[in-house]
């Protein structure tokens, strides 16, 4: 199974749960597959999968009232869906607060499974983390964010990595990066708009300016690197994947510490992710620029 492409960055604001006998919400005009596609939306299904996802992003919780304010949803069925979710496991209630259900982790050990593109590119990061002794991992887009599929430990013991299954912000990950430029280049004012960026480390780049010079010098040399814009201490530098169409569809890379990964390794990094991920690239039948 091929990843999908990632979803528009643009998204307009979520209308209230219709009452019962009401009409579906007006599509937005001149999106015909838009519109057809709207009438068969379940409201109540559709909020209990943003609210999953905005858990997904708040590992410590969030209240019921908390959820209700930021997505926009009554009270009364923010509850009712946070009830339902519990009954199921997709969520669990800890102090007062709901958290993510341990049913999603075996549901997403099974989507990871059924990956196509994790499964060839497992010895591939075998080999990039051999010929690098660093961590080595494997993102696809997902939700304006990068998801990582896979990762191959580094042998060293002292390590840093995110493990399959984490969601990264695109502004200060590598394989972020990778997204923004080859994907999102022409929008990131609308990225900016809506992710608002957050300062992780004080190397992190945040302003509008900052990050389209940085995507225009990812897209020049091939490459992004996340100099401890994510951690402190932590440099990382991703590859872009193609599809057979010839659109990135992924992102392989390598996470480090500095003192194992200074600056002047960069070029030989890079070199290495490059070849990798272009070995990806083929066995998913990209031919080259056309």
């Amino acid at each position: 199974m091929r990843p999908a492409s990632p979803p528009p960055l643009a998204r307009g604001r979520p209308s209230r749960t219709p009452g019962p006998g009401s009409a579906p919400a007006p599509s937005r005009p001149g999106s015909p597959a838009r519109a057809a596609g709207e009438r068969y939306v379940i409201p109540n299904l559709r909020n209990a999968g943003r609210i999953l996802k905005l858990l997904g992003r708040h590992p410590d919780g969030l209240r019921a009232a908390d959820l209700a304010r930021a997505l926009e949803i009554p009270v009364t069925t923010t509850l009712r869906i946070m009830t339902t979710l519990h009954l199921d496991g997709l969520a669990r209630k800890h102090d007062g607060r709901y958290e993510l259900g341990p049913v999603l982790i075996q549901l997403g050990t099974a989507a990871l499974a059924g990956t196509e593109i994790r499964e060839l590119a497992l010895p591939l990061l075998q080999r990039l983390t051999a010929d690098t002794a660093e961590t080595a991992h494997l993102a696809i887009p997902c939700d304006e964010r990068s998801l990582i599929v896979a990762v191959q430990d580094s042998p060293h013991p002292l390590r840093a990595a995110s493990r399959p299954g984490f969601l990264a912000e695109l502004h200060c990950s590598s394989t972020g990066k990778i997204f923004l430029a080859f994907l999102f280049p022409q929008r990131l004012g609308e990225f900016y708009a809506r992710a608002r960026p957050e300062r992780r480390t004080p190397a992190t780049l945040t302003t509008v300016a900052e990050l389209k010079r940085e995507v225009e010098l990812t897209r020049q040399r091939g490459y992004s690197v996340d100099n401890e814009e994510f951690n402190l201490g932590v440099r990382c530098l991703a590859a872009p994947v193609y599809a057979s169409d010839g659109a990135v569809t992924a992102a392989m890379g390598i996470t480090a510490s500095t003192v194992r990964f200074p600056k002047e390794r960069i070029p030989e990094m890079a070199a290495k992710v490059r070849a990798i991920a272009a070995e990806l690239s083929q066995l998913l039948g990209y031919a080259g620029p056309r």
